[in-house]
């Protein structure tokens, strides 16, 4: 787990619910690449194809809300995506993608400030984020050492063991 993370924004708005973020009809699905297919089809059919590694998704309030299955976590990680940054988060969803080893950083404001294929450069321990395609710089809140460690030992589970 780096702390710099640079990637290329992919924008959303409020209440992306996590059936809109992984679909329930695929959960039977069990191969990243099978799973990544169907990221965020529910908001955006072209996600899947255009994503990169490190990419960043942006988003407004309560990203995440709905239910309690981790497969929302799970597809964002199967698509590679860097860090998802949010004005905020549903709390299940939070702790969810924290447990998995996906970086979230609450940004008030962020999805007003950043469009669509803007180059974020985000500075995870200090909550600070680059618009490298407009100079911008955001403050968000920063990582917690502890959520840091969780993230840096590849999730929860790994970090027990």
């Amino acid at each position: 787990m780096k702390n710099i993370i640079t990637g290329r924004a992919f924008v959303y708005g409020n209440n992306i619910d996590t059936d809109q973020i992984y679909p329930g009809r695929y959960l039977e699905l069990v191969d990243p690449n099978e799973i990544k297919a169907h990221c965020l089809e529910g908001v955006d059919e072209s996600f899947s194809k255009e994503v990169g590694f490190n990419d960043i998704v942006v988003a407004g309030t309560n990203f995440g809300c709905g239910s309690s299955r981790e497969h929302a976590a799970i597809a964002l990680i199967s698509s590679d995506v860097g860090v998802v940054l949010a004005d905020s988060f549903a709390r299940i969803f939070f702790r969810n993608a924290t447990n998995l080893a996906l970086p979230l950083m609450i940004c008030k404001g962020i999805s007003k400030k950043v469009n669509a294929g803007d180059i974020l450069e985000v500075h995870l321990k200090e909550g600070l984020i680059i618009n490298k395609t407009t100079g911008e710089e955001v403050k968000g809140e920063n990582i917690s050492d502890f959520i840091f460690n969780i993230l840096e030992q590849g999730g929860i589970k790994k970090l027990f063991k």
